[in-house]
């Protein structure tokens, strides 16, 4: 490691002093040399204390405590304060640990072995054992079980408690993704019951802070587990308050009546840049804005309509107008640049008006209106983006009438159930993780009920392609597969606009899985000062 790249990692928390100090003498400086340089470049240590109060968007009454079940972003920033799960995204979007310390597979990936970490307990105080954490994947397998990780997991044969605190995963085919896949938000670690069951009803957790009161749509609040077994942690307390108004939770975090706000409007950053007291933080990820059509359902079971409306956006347009230039530009797959095997060679689909009215016309559908739903907390400028893709689609003789939902209750009355609406997801760590739980046949959140035998063929290839090569030309296969003929409109991929008071420090990179340094800054995050 170079001195420059010493004193920057220095300078951003993300190197301890040991380790500086080794990859600093092994460069040739001496002891004191490299005890000035530390001293001169390293970040503060993260201090302890406060209450870390977060305005948090996308709350809703229906949010709750089954890990099946989490939807909303309010769901998923809580879980990941007070639940653990076996695997972690890190500051540097690698994979870390949590409840497992070390993990390795066979040759073939056809199975896999999780060490789990000996310090880990639940807030009730019983230690995590191989049992809960069987259990915790288990409540998500089965034929027609509901959870929405169910694609995620219906490779596993059989989990076995290998007796010295390790288990073992075995497969029906290979996987070489399965440690990425147990960071999924739906699989916590729980207690075991007696029955082999969960019990994710009393709220109990082994993540870094011990959920003390919560009213679904309003808040939480929550103290630090002392026997927490990862690092960080550093609060004394933390406090979600649900804001699901763009301008009010913006007022809180000027006024200093929160310390963190999940989503800031685009529109406003730059001068929220201006105040001193306040630190945006513009993360570009793969979290992805979708549009998606019910391919079951007329008119969207015509690839004539599905490809008309997607002809009819200008996605550069939207991103320059509404993201204010902090998204990239979408291209009708749901794979970027920020995942691995990006098929950056896909032609880029263009704006072609002309071409959209004459497949419009095709399909039998001039004169018709299409209803597209929406609310407010779903993406900044939501609505906006959609009244201007009406009149986008305006040049082509389509006409789009845009619908806006109320904000409580849009993930359980629109989402999945109106045939045309918007949706917003959080990134995955690959391809495979985001194809199994989106558009793979029969997954329960495939969201454009859209069922493809090539690609579903091609999904169970690249889990097992040991071979980078192989795997990324079957990625991009896909990609094309879903461009041309998949149900999914996708305008861009938003950055994460996230806003911070100056008291509030981070290691200077956050993970861009999720806002807010993939929703642990609860953990990760200190007050400075």
């Amino acid at each position: 490691m170079t001195i420059d790249r010493l004193t920057k990692a220095a300078g951003n928390g993300s190197i301890t002093r040991r380790s500086f100090m080794a990859h600093a003498l092994a460069a040739g400086l001496t002891v004191t040399t490299a005890t000035t340089l530390w001293t001169k470049s390293a970040k503060a240590a993260p201090q302890s204390g406060g209450t870390f109060r977060i305005g948090q968007h996308d709350g809703n009454a229906t949010d709750g405590y089954d890990p099946a079940q989490y939807v909303s972003f309010g769901d998923i920033a809580l879980a990941h304060t007070y639940r653990a799960y076996l695997t972690m995204i890190m500051p540097d979007q690698s994979l870390g640990g949590d409840v497992a310390t070390e993990w390795s597979a066979t040759p073939d990936a056809m199975e896999w072995r999780f060490v789990l970490n000996d310090k880990a307990t639940f807030h009730s105080g019983k230690k995590v054992t191989a049992t809960d954490v069987i259990a915790s994947i288990n409540y998500h397998r089965g034929d027609d079980n509901p959870s929405a990780a169910a694609s995620l997991v219906s490779g596993i044969v059989e989990i076995v408690d290998n007796g010295d605190n390790s288990i073992t995963v075995k497969l029906d085919s290979p996987n070489a993704d399965l440690p990425w896949i147990m960071p999924d938000y739906h699989l916590p670690i729980l207690p075991a019951k007696a029955d082999g069951s969960i019990d994710w009803e009393s709220g109990d957790g082994c993540g870094p802070y011990v959920l003390k009161s919560f009213e679904p749509g309003i808040g939480a609040y929550l103290e630090r587990h002392e026997g927490w077994h990862g690092e960080g942690g550093y609060f004394d307390a933390v406090e979600f308050k649900i804001i699901n108004d763009p301008n009010a939770r913006q007022t809180a975090l000027i006024t200093g009546d929160v310390d963190a706000v999940s989503l800031l409007e685009n529109k406003t950053m730059s001068l929220l840049s201006r105040n001193a007291d306040i630190i945006v933080d513009n993360v570009p990820s793969a979290s992805c804005i979708t549009l998606p059509m019910h391919c079951n359902k007329a008119p969207f079971d015509n690839n004539d309509v599905r490809m008309a409306l997607k002809l009819a956006m200008n996605r550069q347009d939207i991103v320059e107008k509404i993201a204010f230039g902090a998204a990239t530009v979408g291209n009708d797959f749901h794979h970027n640049a920020a995942m691995p095997y990006f098929p950056n060679d896909i032609p880029q689909r263009e704006y072609d008006p002309d071409q959209a009215a004459s497949l419009w016309k095709k399909a039998g559908m001039e004169g018709q209106t299409l209803e597209i739903s929406s609310a407010d907390s779903i993406t900044t400028g939501a609505i906006d983006m959609l009244v201007l893709y009406a009149e986008h689609a305006k040049a082509a003789g389509i006409n789009i009438k845009p619908i806006r939902e109320p904000n409580d209750g849009y993930w359980s009355e629109v989402w999945l159930t109106k045939p045309w609406m918007m949706s917003n997801w959080g990134a995955r760590p690959t391809p495979d993780v985001m194809y199994t739980l989106t558009y793979k046949a029969g997954a329960a959140w495939n969201e454009t009920y859209w069922d493809n035998a090539r690609f579903n063929d091609l999904l169970l290839m690249g889990k097992g392609e040991l071979d980078d090569t192989k795997r990324a030309g079957i990625y991009r296969e896909m990609g094309m597969i879903l461009r041309d003929d998949g149900g999914a409109l996708i305008p861009y991929f938003p950055n994460y606009v996230t806003g911070r008071r100056k008291t509030v420090q981070n290691i200077g990179s956050v993970a861009a899985s999720w806002a807010m340094d993939s929703f642990r800054a609860g953990s990760r995050w200190w007050f400075e000062g």
